[in-house]
């Protein structure tokens, strides 16, 4: 039996909580963990039951980035498959998951580490997280997207400098530069998190997705393509709604803000 390098709890309300289970490593994405990680995400987003997930770390980190250990012995190789996309590629896992992905950063988010956290859409950190992009250092080109996403969350300047360096950056000053949503103690960072899916869970389903989807195409996209896509998707989802379903809708919202 292989080894739980990633643990799954499903919860019946709707979401998944995974965690990267190889504390002491730092959760170092080895290649069957990686394996593990991206099959347990793929079989969730088949599993109509399970509409937001949540990914943190088992241990004092998030996740140390590729097992440098494994690469440096020979036993795992970087880059390959299809277009250059491994079929164990977890951040290509969670860009097909088609619902929210929620990062609880525990601990330290180390380049793949790093990369596997900007994969996630919302990210709650506690005190202790801090993040690094040591590309340059170990000598290993970004592949999982760093190179692109850190400069689009935090301004180009600040980003050329933590991956021209490797220096640290910490939870508050993540925070304050608008790389993570916010900062939660510890010790509630999985309450902090379920409860944010709980929040998503109670949006319509058939609406949580495509407003991912609509958000991450069009963020892809120049501004003005990006304004032109969601007039047109807004045009021909809204040609099905109905008045009555409105209605019960806003009933239901209103009774929302009332609770």
């Amino acid at each position: 039996m292989n080894e739980a390098l990633v643990l799954c709890t499903i919860d019946p309300a709707g979401y998944a909580l995974l965690t990267l289970n190889r504390p002491a490593q730092l959760n170092a994405l080895s290649r069957a963990l990686m394996a593990q990680l991206a099959d347990t995400i793929d079989t969730l987003e088949a599993d109509p039951a399970v509409r937001v997930l949540i990914l943190t770390g088992a241990g004092q980190a998030f996740c140390a980035g590729l097992d440098l250990k494994e690469l440096g012995s020979g036993a795992a190789a970087l880059g390959g498959g299809e277009n250059g996309v491994a079929p164990n590629d977890p951040v290509a896992a969670l860009q097909r998951f088609s619902g929210p992905v929620i990062g609880a950063i525990n601990g330290a988010a180390v380049t793949g580490g790093f990369e596997l956290a900007l994969a996630c859409d919302v990210l709650l950190a506690s005190p202790s997280a801090r993040f690094a992009d040591t590309h340059a250092r170990v000598g290993v080109a970004p592949g999982w997207g760093l190179s692109q996403k850190l400069s689009r969350a935090i301004g180009i300047y600040r980003a050329r400098e933590l991956s021209f360096t490797g220096n640290w950056v910490g939870a508050e000053q993540a925070a304050a530069w608008g790389l993570i949503n916010r900062v939660v103690p510890a010790e509630t960072l999985l309450d902090a998190a379920r409860a944010l899916a709980l929040d998503m869970l109670s949006a319509l389903p058939e609406m949580l997705k495509r407003y991912k989807a609509i958000i991450n195409d069009g963020f892809a996209l120049p501004f003005g393509d990006g304004m032109r896509l969601e007039k047109q998707r807004s045009i021909e989802f809204n040609a099905k709604v109905g008045a009555a379903a409105i209605e019960s809708r806003r009933e239901a919202v209103r009774a929302r803000n009332r609770s």
